[in-house]
């Protein structure tokens, strides 16, 4: 035993102090540690579950940064919501104007008055980053990339998306022109929803032209679907200001995940970080289902509409993300819709939430929308209802 007594005491019991205090945060290290820190190199970073939106990493993910061209994430997204709304189709054709045949950067090199169809040029956008495409398409859409991009901002709006202002439809380098990685996920997200668009960003090659005597041979600027499993999009980016930029995707078994990275110093780089987010999320976690697209989630009442029910499909996949390993008992769910729904309803609404509980905790909640747009009913219409409930 060691006896002390004063100063000199007070001044051992101090070190022993700091001595213990060193081995616990040394004992800790090692814990901290077991999340390796992915993605170094870049300025921001985000890895999202596709079909919940669960956050499985996160880096500085709501910076205000230049997103270049992964911009046309959220140009795309307009493209295939018109395609499902109807008011645009595939073999519809597009003209060039002289302003879309001016865009600089990455193009398709259309020429001014040139025709192409929307599938090609959206594969024009998809794989090659056509910046020209997309001015075409904002063009064919809304008339001016002016009124596109206000579409633009407003569907961001919609995403809920705080850091997100878009000037031109390409990304093209321009003043007051942002998004941060975490809302650059959110959009792939909603974009991943429309299943059909990883037919064109999964490719890795085309041609445009093919019948001419100019083909253009389109290889995807996003190489990591060739040589990454489960790749299939999304967007690559890059400008002198932006460097390098990459949301991707891939899928393996049942699990979609989302992988964002900004500010990258190169290609290489950027690609390699971005494969060991994937690896990180597939070695890591899994996915429970809940619903798969087409399931029917529950009925819709609407007072006084045309149709007085309405069965709510899943429009894409809904399932919750678990750590492999984890017990996949007692999980359930719960449609909880607003109510009651008055006509008239419109297509997309929202009108509710499905809700994914583990015993009493919540795993997860998805927004549900109307199915389709329900008009108020005539009053012939809600006379026979009545009638007919009178003398059921």
């Amino acid at each position: 035993m060691i006896k002390t007594t004063g100063y000199k005491g007070m001044l051992l019991a101090v070190i022993i102090a700091l001595l213990a205090a060193s081995t616990v945060r040394a004992e800790e290290k090692p814990s901290a540690a077991a999340t390796p820190e992915l993605a170094p190199s870049a300025l921001s970073a985000i890895l999202m579950d596709a079909d919940s939106g669960t956050i499985i990493f996160d880096k500085n993910s709501h910076a205000k940064l230049p997103p270049a061209s992964i911009t046309k994430v959220m140009t795309m997204l307009l493209i295939v919501e018109a395609l499902d709304a109807g008011t645009l189709k595939l073999t519809d054709k597009v003209q060039t104007s002289e302003y879309a045949a001016s865009m600089g950067g990455s193009q398709i090199f259309l020429e001014p008055g040139e025709e192409m169809s929307v599938e090609e040029m959206l594969k024009g956008i998809a794989l090659a980053s056509g910046n020209d495409a997309s001015v075409a398409m904002a063009e064919k859409i809304a008339g001016t990339e002016e009124a596109f991009v206000q579409m633009m901002n407003e569907r961001a709006k919609e995403l809920g998306l705080k850091n997100t202002h878009f000037v031109n439809c390409n990304g093209l380098p321009a003043d007051n022109h942002y998004s941060s990685a975490h809302d650059i996920a959110v959009m792939s997200r909603e974009l991943l929803k429309h299943e059909e668009i990883t037919r064109y960003t999964g490719l890795y090659q085309d041609h445009l032209r093919k019948t001419s005597d100019k083909p253009f041979w389109l290889v995807n600027t996003n190489k990591l679907v060739r040589f990454y499993s489960g790749a299939d999009g999304l967007k690559t980016g890059y400008t002198s200001e932006a460097k390098f930029c990459l949301t991707a995707t891939a899928k393996r078994d049942n699990l979609r995940v989302v992988a964002v990275v900004m500010g990258e110093p190169n290609t290489k780089t950027r690609n390699n970080e971005v494969s060991q987010m994937l690896d990180y999320a597939f070695a890591q976690y899994t996915n429970h289902p809940i619903f798969k697209t087409g399931d029917t989630i529950g009925q819709m009442q609407v007072n006084k509409g045309e149709q007085a029910e309405l069965p709510i499909v899943a429009k894409h996949p809904y399932s919750v993300l678990l750590k492999k390993g984890t017990p996949a008992d007692d999980i359930r769910h719960e449609l909880r819709l607003d109510g009651p729904l008055q006509a008239p309803v419109q297509s997309g609404q929202p009108i509710g939430k499905l809700i994914v509980f583990q015993k009493d905790r919540v795993l997860g909640e998805f927004d549900v929308t109307a199915p389709q747009t329900v008009e108020r009913a005539g009053w012939w219409t809600l006379l026979k209802r009545v009638a007919g409930d009178l003398f059921d």
